[in-house]
């Protein structure tokens, strides 16, 4: 089998290395380990953004037909990404401020950063400002199950929390008691003020 790209059924493509048996394996060589980290930690934030899919578990390595099957494993070559390396993996993503452990204090599930929270921040108050929401009050809720789908639905509530300080930071968005909870208001203004 020759090392080229491959589109999964979802639509992805797979780089060419998905197709190397040795990309499946830990390297007892550092660097090389750190070169295939590197690039699997690419392959997951894109494959996580192209699916929006915000979780990824350890256990997900042992899923046959799971939403993770496509990236960690090959049938093409029979191989598939062991979960001692995913843990390995996610490890080092963490440590780059790539993911965050949810719940913390424990390293099996995380939550993917493929976009940062400022990124988020930044689609937030966007997505405020082009539907008409700003200096209207809405639940969390609102955000992350909207009546149109946008690009805030599933939203993990960790992820719009943070990204709604950053906007608060900023003078952006406040946040409003309501009776079900908290809500926000969405303030005019720029990233820059």
């Amino acid at each position: 089998m020759s090392l080229s790209p491959h589109t999964t059924p979802s639509g992805f493509l797979l780089p060419s290395i998905h197709a190397a048996p040795p990309f499946f394996t830990q390297q007892p060589n550092p660097a090389t380990q750190a070169i295939v980290t590197e690039q699997w930690s690419r392959l997951i934030l894109s494959y996580a953004r192209h699916r929006q899919l915000f979780t990824v578990r350890v256990e997900d390595a042992e899923v046959t037909g799971g939403e993770w099957d496509e990236i960690l494993r090959n049938d093409r070559i029979n191989r598939r990404l062991r979960s001692s390396h995913l843990a390995y993996i996610l490890e080092q993503m963490a440590a780059k401020n790539q993911l965050v452990y949810d719940p913390p204090k424990q390293s099996r599930s995380a939550l993917l950063y493929w976009r940062t929270p400022e990124e988020w921040a930044e689609v937030l108050h966007e997505w405020a400002s082009t539907t008409g929401q700003l200096n209207t009050i809405l639940t969390f809720y609102e955000i992350i199950e909207p009546p149109v789908p946008s690009p805030l639905s599933g939203i993990p509530m960790q992820i719009l929390r943070k990204a709604i300080h950053i906007l608060t930071k900023t003078n952006r968005a406040q946040i409003i008691a309501v009776a079900d909870g908290e809500g926000v208001r969405f303030l005019p203004g720029n990233a820059g003020k």
